[in-house]
């Protein structure tokens, strides 16, 4: 699919978002006497500021223009201040009201961003800032309320912050970084629409001076009611396996993207600044600043990439504030918001869209931008691997869109190649359905390293009598019926073995990987397939919980065995659960059988009936009810073996007569090839 990026835009601010934030505040040509805003000493003057904000009338809320063109001067004044200042005046002065924001040592850089002049770097001190003071005026909610808004304009909106700060500070955090009417600064940003020079540095040098006055009131708050603000920990993000998908960063690589972020028409001329600012904070391990940037910037691409491939070019414009804008959630959805095809995915291809899913998205995965606008992840600590596969997959995204012989070129070198080839075969490693492969591989993995040895010489009649019960053997003849049934459902390709007949059951497990392996597109599932889906992870879970229990236990009765540790009653039960386990161990493998082959079939659930639907989420149900029991008699306060036979014996019965039935997924699957 062939489309025409636009690369050459003056803008991304529609026209009355970018005379808000480059044109009102300049209005009023005043000079405004610092002195009745901030003292010598650093305290602020917030009278002065509050009677900026001013009402639209009644009923009508804050007139956000107005407001804003009042606080313009003001907001030079605070400028110009903090711009005259040293180091060390900057810090004998403010320091102090800053720590209650738990990171002081943003502010000296924020400081020297602002003496730079250089703009992408003071976008995003902004930016960081921003993240930061949403977080902490969370910690402060919480002084009085319960659960924290998610939403920035929400908690400042809060009346739990109004009674801490007061109802006139709150609107002007409001005008400045809360509605979309106002200047809205902190979704501009963060969401990519904003060209390094559009955001004035006045309302950054603002917006450091309002922190240090929140900490000022703050403090006269906690004075007068003598609590204290107990700081939520911060996230750290582990460079964990599933994480890392691409190797790392290198010489080369960024080589190759610096020429590649000159030729891709991805990215918009006048966001170019921000790319080149996030590979420099990349080489100078500044990690969470380069993540900052690309996030904010690939939402900007693929926003043109929307906009371009669904013709709706107005998309690529912040909305006004009677719409929303065009975020993320808009760009990776499966329709927009008219009803129609989101044509995005088919452009960008399943593995692209799943990586995307998988680091923005999924709830189990690292949301990375998420927990980096809303001030949830400690910065200094954020690993260069995240920051690496974010570069790595930019690179691969940018080439998508470079043409001729120039994107053959890029394409060749070695730096290249195996990160093309990666992207192309991404599958997802966060999606519900990735985890619950994960789980049941996981889970198998520990059952097969059960100690499992042959009883105690002098115990061996005893056992033997053990094997021997009725119910027992029911359960083991159970067990080769219904996975002999299940089998027949497999894949042929996937049958590791060529018939169960005479396969000792310790060898049923290899068919998981197989099976496990198998790719399940992940994107846009319906919500009935989810619903089946967290059944399965909760019957997968609770098989997890039970292996790990089974192992432990073992592991500890078989010690106090040869010890002598035990006790006449405590060594029967050590022999029931010898027996027990020996059948809870194929009984299990069945049910993660089970569990893969409907996952695989897990679209199937769209074609039942309503009465079909609701007989086999019962029917899920009452195997999530077996695990659950199996998990509290199989602990170790319990110890109830009989009782595991009986409910493991239950079990089996219900699976052999829904199976009879035909109303699992895989019976309507069709027949296996």
């Amino acid at each position: 699919m062939e489309i025409a990026l636009e690369d050459s835009l003056s803008t991304c601010l529609s026209p009355s978002v970018h005379d808000m934030i480059c044109t009102l505040g300049f209005e009023l040509r005043e000079n405004r006497d610092i002195n009745s805003i901030v003292t010598q000493d650093g305290d602020v003057c917030w009278r002065t500021i509050t009677e900026c904000v001013t009402d639209a009338g009644p009923a009508q809320g804050l007139d956000f223009r107005e407001s804003v063109r009042l606080l313009g001067p003001v907001c030079e004044a605070v400028h110009s201040h903090l711009l005259s200042l040293t180091e060390e005046q900057f810090g004998m002065q403010y320091t102090p009201w800053l720590q209650w924001t738990h990171a002081p040592e943003l502010f000296p850089e924020i400081c020297d961003a602002l003496a730079s002049r250089h703009a992408p770097a003071i976008s995003l001190s902004l930016m960081k800032l921003t993240s930061c003071l949403e977080r902490a005026l969370g910690d402060v909610f919480l002084l009085v309320g319960r659960e924290c808004p998610f939403l920035l304009r929400d908690l400042l909106a809060s009346q739990e912050l109004a009674d801490v700060f007061g109802k006139p500070v709150m609107q002007v955090l409001t005008v400045l970084v809360g509605s979309p009417s106002g200047l809205n600064l902190r979704n501009v940003l963060w969401h990519g629409f904003a060209s390094p020079r559009e955001v004035p540095a006045k309302y950054c040098s603002t917006m450091v001076l309002l922190t240090a006055g929140l900490g000022q009131l703050l403090r006269m708050y906690l004075q007068r009611t003598g609590r204290t603000v107990a700081p939520r920990p911060l996230l750290t993000l582990t460079e964990s396996e599933d994480l890392l998908v691409f190797p790392d960063v290198t010489d080369e690589t960024l080589s190759v993207l610096e020429e590649v972020m000159k030729k891709s028409p991805f990215i918009l001329k006048i966001m170019l600044p921000y790319w080149e600012v996030a590979l420099m904070r990349f080489k100078s391990h500044r990690f969470a600043d380069c993540a900052v940037l690309l996030l904010t910037q690939l939402e900007a691409g693929l926003r043109n990439v929307f906009a371009a491939v669904n013709r709706c070019p107005r998309r690529l414009l912040t909305a006004e504030s009677t719409a929303l804008y065009t975020t993320f959630d808009e760009i990776l959805a499966e329709h927009l918001g008219d009803g129609r095809t989101n044509q995005l995915p088919l452009l960008l291809g399943e593995p692209a869209m799943e990586f995307l899913w998988d680091f923005l998205n999924h709830q189990e995965g690292p949301r990375v931008r998420d927990h980096l606008s809303h001030g949830e992840v400690s910065l200094p600590s954020f690993p260069r691997g995240v920051a690496a596969q974010l570069l790595s997959f930019s690179l691969v995204l940018l080439l998508r869109f470079v043409g001729g012989d120039a994107a053959s070129e890029l394409k060749e070198a070695a730096a290249v190649q195996p990160l093309v080839r990666l992207a192309a075969g991404y599958s997802a490693r966060f999606h519900p359905a990735a985890l619950l492969r994960k789980q049941v591989l996981g889970c198998e993995t520990c059952i097969r390293g059960w100690p499992l040895p042959p009883p105690p010489e002098e115990a061996g009649r005893e056992a033997a009598r053990l094997e021997e019960n009725s119910e027992i053997s029911a359960c083991n003849s159970l067990i080769i019926k219904i996975m002999r049934e299940l089998y027949g459902h497999i894949p042929e390709n996937h049958r590791v073995l060529s018939d169960l007949e005479d396969v000792p059951v310790e060898r049923w497990p290899r068919l998981l990987p197989g099976l496990c392996g198998i790719h399940v597109p992940t994107l846009f599932w319906p919500r009935a397939a989810l619903e089946v889906l967290t059944l399965l992870r909760g019957i997968s879970s609770r098989c997890a919980r039970v292996a790990l229990q089974v192992a432990a236990s073992l592991e500890q009765r078989q010690r106090q065995w040869a010890e002598k540790a035990l006790r006449s009653r405590q060594r029967r039960n050590f022999l029931h659960m010898l027996s027990s386990t020996k059948l809870l161990s194929p009984a299990l493998t069945l049910v993660l059988l089970l569990i893969t082959l409907e996952l695989l079939s897990v679209r199937e659930v769209l074609r039942k009936t309503a009465r079909g639907h609701r007989q086999y989420l019962r029917f899920l149900k009452a195997l999530l009810q077996y695990t659950e029991n199996l998990e509290v008699q199989s602990s170790c306060g319990r110890n109830q073996w009989g009782r595991v036979v009986a409910l493991t014996h239950a079990a089996l019965l219900r699976i052999q007569a829904f199976g009879e039935t035909r109303q699992m997924l895989v019976h309507s699957a069709g027949k296996p090839e």
